[in-house]
């Protein structure tokens, strides 16, 4: 036999992005293809006693699943179970008989992995036991390891040695190892642990392939990987890569073109749906040790924005973000702190006159001769929103900025744009500021609360950090007539970013002091709409 066992856990950890619902067809394909391409192990799922919401049949894989599909000879057959399902004391026994209720020699599955964070592995431990003695291959899959001290990975290891475990596997959960730290925690184990070590490497930067291929060289003889790297987040080594660098270190015999196939047919489309593999967001999410799924859920959810995403980043990299949590991901998109009024009073401009409000959309470039000749002859106070450029500079009486990663993003443009800019400039880092340069800035405060507008003479109370809320904050507490808005598009049918847009108009028309809102160029919005090419007599208002 190989000294080298190559698992795949393309159906286990690429299930994060499709709920596990994987087809039957699908799984037949893959799993002979993996026999061709040389892999020992497929680990084809988790097993779980929970139930909440929806997920495919992956994420149980109970024998009568297996029990279905066509499994080659060569391939022996893995499922994960998360250690913090069987980490307790009295009822370990019962989930266990549960999730495994036949020995080994009755069942489709050769080897279970325990998944366990560090805090859970003392507790988890006695399920090797158990399964042990049904016949079961036991492995432990010890997670967010690279933040560990030395005592404290030495001491693991000891304790491991004290139960009959197979396999000790670390993860970079993370993906924020290199093949330096990857090598110092294979020593810290052998310490300790005499048995066999296994790794698990993520792509947040780049290294997966690398970290494995160290691990490899320094004694690791477990060694997993993912078709197309299909894995939480950034992903995983990939399969395709790692068989070749496993065979020309052990001669096995393998077939590539089957694998080319499968990527081509079934697992490319699947990339181009749900997006997973490297990019500069989860680059920085493991360089500062940051949990994937915080980046992976915010690409999939339109309501952020890339500012949004740098912005979470840069907190997380203060407040730790090495666990996920969706309660942390809402509440981190509040970027302002101290009061919520400026030194600049909008009224001292705006005061009974009309605002002509310019969004980012296609529209105002369409439309660009109309709403020049609107506003030479209507003469509405221009505000235009961060950086856009359409129409002639001299019609735009101010721009408007309020999120800090897009002033930071956009400083050097904004020092460049001759108009004056409305900002929240006392409530925004030095570094932002100061990037600015000697720009003409009017600081008007912002304060974040949900569900509601409330205005003051220098700054306002907003449902969100959008600049569309800031203008109109700006607008209205500065007591301007009537609001024009030109240049907001809107989104195609079912983009939730229609919903959000229409939620905070709808939130806005509901605050005291608000203003009428007229859109003068084309949009999906709920909002009246007028056009920029007819007439604007009062009474037609």
């Amino acid at each position: 036999m190989s000294e080298i066992t190559f698992l795949d856990c393309t159906f286990r950890d690429g299930g994060y992005y499709n709920a596990w619902d994987f087809s039957q067809a699908l799984a037949d394909e893959y799993l002979e293809t993996m026999a061709a391409a040389g892999v020992d192990v497929v680990e084809l799922g988790f097993r779980s006693i929970n139930n909440e919401g929806f997920k495919g049949a992956f994420a149980y894989t109970s024998d009568d699943l297996l029990g279905e599909l066509h499994i080659p000879s060569s391939l022996r057959i893995s499922v994960m179970v998360n250690g913090s399902e069987v980490a307790l004391h009295d009822g370990m026994r019962a989930v266990l008989e549960k999730l495994f209720p036949v020995d080994a020699s009755e069942s489709p599955v050769d080897i279970v992995r325990f998944a366990c964070h560090f805090t859970d592995l003392s507790l988890a431990f006695p399920a090797s036991t158990l399964l042990k003695k049904k016949g079961y291959q036991v492995c432990y899959n010890i997670m967010q390891i690279a933040d560990r001290t030395d005592a404290e990975i030495k001491g693991l290891a000891k304790s491991a040695s004290e139960w009959p475990i197979d396999v000790l596997y670390f993860a970079d959960s993370l993906g924020s190892m290199n093949t330096q730290r990857t090598a110092a925690i294979i020593e810290l184990l052998r310490k300790h642990w005499k048995g066999a070590i296994g790794l698990h490497a993520h792509d947040n930067m780049g290294m997966a392939l690398q970290n494995s291929l160290a691990g490899l060289a320094l004694g690791v003889s477990w060694v997993d990987g993912t078709v197309l790297g299909m894995g939480r987040g950034p992903g995983n080594t990939k399969t395709e890569e790692l068989m070749i660098e496993i065979a020309d270190k052990d001669g096995r015999a393998f077939s590539i073109l089957p694998l080319m196939r499968l990527i081509k047919n079934r697992f490319q489309p699947l990339q181009e749906h749900f997006l997973w593999g490297p990019n500069p967001y989860y680059y920085l999410a493991g360089k500062y040790g940051i949990h994937p799924t915080y980046i992976q859920e915010m690409l999939h959810d339109s309501r952020y924005s890339d500012e949004d995403i740098i912005s979470v980043i840069h907190q997380l990299r203060v407040d730790g973000g090495k666990k996920f949590d969706r309660e942390n991901l809402v509440g981190i998109r509040k970027f302002y702190s101290g009061s919520s009024e400026g030194s600049w009073a909008p009224a001292t401009v705006l005061k009974g006159r009309d605002v002509l409000i310019l969004g980012t959309g296609n529209g105002v470039v369409e439309y660009k001769n109309a709403i020049e000749r609107f506003i030479r002859r209507y003469g509405p106070e221009v505000l235009a929103l961060n950086t856009k450029e359409s129409i002639i500079p001299s019609l735009i009486g101010f721009r408007l900025a309020c999120h800090p990663a897009r002033l930071l993003a956009d400083f050097t443009k904004h020092a460049q744009l001759m108009e004056p800019l409305i900002a929240p400039i006392s409530m925004l880092p030095d570094g932002v500021v100061s990037s600015l340069g000697g720009k003409k800035l009017y600081d008007f405060g912002i304060k974040i609360s949900k569900g509601r507008f409330e205005f003051y003479r220098t700054g306002a109370s907003l449902p969100v950090a959008l600049v569309i809320a800031y203008a109109l904050a700006v607008a209205t507490s500065g007591e301007a007539r009537r609001i024009f808005l030109a240049g907001f598009d809107g989104y195609p049918a079912g983009d939730p970013r229609n919903d959000e847009m229409n939620e905070l108009l709808s939130c806005y028309s509901e605050s005291e002091r608000h203003r009428e809102i007229i859109a003068l160029t084309p949009t999906t919005y709920a909002i009246k709409k007028m056009s920029i090419f007819g007439e604007f007599h009062e009474e037609t208002i």
